[in-house]
């Protein structure tokens, strides 16, 4: 995991001018990534991000400026560029073969530190926001691996990966009122959107207007 731990960026924000970043008043808005392709797209998630005017991540001890590529609030995924060609990446792996009962390895960022790296097991997987709780506003599409792999506060965006080195999913979230429950977004979810994120900054989804509900005795009769 040595070279996984190269692809790994620590991800500081800043909004104005009132926080700092590395090596001067830690920023409260910080998190992880890692590195995607030799173009210096790195993963992570949008939250990690959101309402930032300005975004640094440092990667094998130098800092880089970086813009954000596109975003996707509702399954929190978000793609950032560093001008960087030099950078080694992770490969991606299949999230939909992965099995409950699965080692896996967490590498992020909590609490400011770096390349923090934690092993557990894939828990359950098809996890919702309702089993994350407090998550977003309601209207996410979520399909979480569950992992008893350590994550706090910092993890978020950094990569969940199997034994081969390879990313099965995203760090995003906990349940705080448990240990060892976090949630980590399947990186089969993020493949499908990438090439849309990266082209076009953002994705565009359609919506049909049905809601399915129960048939009560009223709506039977009224129907015929």
């Amino acid at each position: 995991y040595e070279t996984n731990n190269r692809s790994v960026a620590n991800i500081a924000t800043r909004i104005g001018s009132a926080r700092g970043f590395f090596g001067e008043n830690p920023t409260e808005d910080s998190g992880s990534g890692f590195i995607l392709d030799q173009n210096g797209h790195i993963l992570t998630n949008n939250h990690v991000i959101k309402g930032a005017t300005d975004i640094r991540v440092l990667i094998q001890k130098k800092e880089f400026k970086a813009t954000v590529v596109g975003r996707d609030g509702p399954t929190d995924i978000a793609v950032l560029r560093v001008e960087s060609k030099d950078l080694a990446h992770l490969p991606l792996g299949d999230s939909d073969g992965t099995r409950v009962g699965d080692w896996v390895v967490a590498i992020g960022n909590p609490f400011g530190l770096a390349h923090t790296v934690s092993a557990g097991i894939v828990s359950a997987k098809g996890r919702t926001g309702s089993d994350v709780r407090g998550l977003g506003d309601g209207t996410g599409y979520y399909n979480f691996l569950q992992t008893d792999a350590a994550i706090n506060q910092g993890n978020s965006g950094g990569p969940l990966l199997d034994l081969g080195g390879r990313v099965v999913g995203i760090n995003t979230a906990i349940r705080a009122n448990a240990n060892s429950i976090g949630f980590a977004i399947p990186i089969n979810m993020v493949k499908e959107l990438l090439p849309r994120l990266i082209k076009d900054g953002k994705v565009i989804r359609s919506a049909i207007g049905i809601r399915v509900s129960s048939l009560v005795t009223e709506d039977s009769t009224r129907l015929g």
